[in-house]
């Protein structure tokens, strides 16, 4: 399998940050497949813009190396951006711009020639479905809408590597189905797509994950082998009042940590068979009401607080 990204030892410090502050990005190695849905994973501030930027051309790292399909991203930037679609996080479109004259000058401006655009512009319309809604002016288009507008016009020139900043931030969930539904179909056609998020659960659909925070990398691999690895196993656990729930899970033997979700708590426990029974006498005792009370499956959630509370602890 050939590479389709890389970098090695990456750091980016930016203007006035002393040699002793922790850099935006800190020594990264990444190295992504062609063909491949990768996903950097972590959260705001963690250095997954800048490193995006920087792999687009768009920035230029302080120290270290990166390229695409075997080009440097410094030296041979024309080359890179010939074959790369790049998606910022911010909307990149122009709002006085209808949806068709948004791909028009996208197409214009990635020498797409003038024989091939209405084919490629219609195939990206009907992709991205927006064909009823080609003469709508992109500032009055849903976020979902613009986000996929905003897909389509870094399809436009047909690349073969995508880079995506967190593309279904502060859209709702169905535009988020949606969207991931489309970078199934781009996988499909055989492009690299580097997609970051601060979404765990889209984590989950990726072939490979990096987790990031503070500018670190803190692991890499599939999704379920990094779950796998993890030196604990999950209890999930709901039970009234919450009060009691919560000074059993803090207070009972083989429970490592316990975090809230929703209505329910997580347990991070060495030993389920041991601790379940444990936990449901101690509740009994309290005078709790128990409705649920498993062992359930290891979330890339689960991961990244793990990792993160041990990189806390190693600082």
């Amino acid at each position: 399998m050939s590479i389709a990204i890389e970098s090695l030892q990456l750091i980016k410090r930016y203007p006035g940050q002393k040699k002793e502050d922790r850099p935006a990005i800190d020594t990264i190695d990444l190295t992504v497949e062609s063909g491949q849905l990768y996903g950097l994973v972590g959260p705001d501030g963690a250095g997954k813009t800048t490193l995006l930027r920087i792999l687009s051309t768009v920035m230029e790292p302080t120290s270290g190396s990166a390229q695409l399909a075997g080009f440097d991203v410094m030296k041979q930037s024309e080359q890179v951006r010939a074959l790369l679609g790049y998606m910022p996080q911010a909307f990149s479109l122009y709002p006085d711009l209808s949806v068709m004259e948004n791909l028009k000058f996208f197409a214009d401006i990635n020498d797409v020639p003038a024989r091939e655009q209405k084919k490629r512009i219609d195939e990206l319309l009907e992709f991205a479905r927006l064909t009823e809604f080609t003469n709508r002016r992109s500032e009055n288009l849903s976020g979902g809408m613009r986000k996929k507008l905003a897909l389509a016009c870094a399809l436009i020139h047909e690349p073969k590597i995508l880079l995506l900043d967190e593309p279904t931030t502060g859209v709702d969930p169905v535009s988020r189905r949606e969207l991931w539904h489309l970078l199934a179909k781009v996988i499909q056609q055989g492009v690299t797509v580097l997609v970051s998020t601060p979404y765990m659960d889209e984590a989950e659909r990726c072939s490979t994950v990096s987790v990031i925070n503070q500018g670190r990398m803190l692991i890499t691999g599939a999704p379920i082998e990094l779950e796998n690895q993890m030196p604990f196993q999950i209890v999930e656990v709901k039970a009234r009042p919450r009060h009691a729930l919560r000074a059993v899970a803090g207070q009972t033997d083989g429970v490592l940590s316990w975090r809230a979700v929703g209505d329910r708590l997580r347990l991070s426990v060495d030993n389920p068979n041991a601790v379940m029974p444990r936990i449901d006498d101690n509740l009994k005792k309290a005078g709790a009401q128990i409705s649920i009370l498993r062992e359930a499956r290891i979330l890339m959630e689960d991961v990244f607080i793990y990792l993160v509370e041990k990189q806390k602890e190693q600082a």
